[in-house]
């Protein structure tokens, strides 16, 4: 009989080319797949599924993959196991088992990215591959003005990055906020929605840093939506930057577990 196990996993992407297998890269999911299979005592590769990709250098607190085993493993004993073969920037967070018709990326019902920004005229050397970097003035002020402009169901083809095979580029933003962390000396971005394009965190945090600097119109996204084009947004924040937090799943997908 084979389990089908959902697994939630945290990594650091600084050393991973993104999450997705490449030919001769280290990713997330090539990584994940060896130590997986090192568990399974069937014939056949096990393979993978993740909720969705994170490009080189994004981080995850909250990843979530699923994947197939003939073997009948205690959840525990996923966790455990999986964390003895994995190296020091992969965690397993938390194993459950699930029915069959549980499926990471296609059962989704939203993620949620924070983006972190490091303020300071120059580049913090502890911070440089987990936050983005900002040394012009900001007003947070005017961020916090400009954030409603995001939320809503709009067409953000001006915020994809060339190279998204994505046809519909129409997206649904739940929630989306900015906070200060004067301690950290930090901006901190959170969005929350239905799903996000290739790139699009970034492009839409680099356009709110020009608002926060007086570069753009405080309601300038309501023109973006307008002229559907990549080249007025201009900027794409760092990778380093951002953090897939949470990952979404129907009431009904997220119990769907079996006994």
């Amino acid at each position: 009989m084979t389990n089908r196990y959902m697994v939630t996993l945290a990594y650091d992407g600084t050393n991973f080319a993104g999450f997705q297998s490449q030919p001769n890269q280290r990713t997330v999911q090539s990584v994940l797949e060896t130590a997986v299979n090192k568990m399974s005592t069937a014939p056949s590769f096990v393979h993978i599924f993740g909720s969705g990709r994170t490009d080189a250098g994004v981080h995850a607190l909250a990843q979530v993959v699923h994947f197939d085993l003939e073997n009948d493993i205690p959840e525990k004993g996923i966790v455990n196991g999986l964390n003895s073969l994995l190296p020091l920037d992969i965690e397993i967070l938390d194993a459950k088992r699930v029915a069959p018709t549980f499926h990471a990326r296609f059962t989704t019902h939203g993620k949620r990215y924070l983006y972190r920004v490091s303020l300071g005229r120059f580049v913090d050397p502890f911070k440089r591959f987990y936050t983005g970097h900002y040394k012009y003035p900001l007003s947070i002020e005017l961020m916090e003005e400009a954030l409603p402009d995001v939320i809503g169901t709009h067409d953000f083809s001006s915020f994809v990055a060339s190279g998204s095979q994505t046809k519909s580029h129409v997206r649904t933003i739940y929630d989306a906020t900015v906070k200060q962390d004067c301690d950290n000396r930090e901006i901190i971005f959170e969005f929350y929605g239905n799903g996000f394009l290739y790139n699009q965190v970034r492009i839409m945090v680099a356009a709110l840093l020009e608002i926060g600097n007086g570069k753009r119109p405080i309601h300038d996204f309501l023109r973006l939506y307008k002229v559907k084009d990549r080249n007025q947004c201009r900027a794409t924040a760092p990778a380093s930057g951002l953090y897939l937090k949470k990952v979404y799943y129907k009431e009904n997908n997220a119990n769907n577990i079996t006994n």
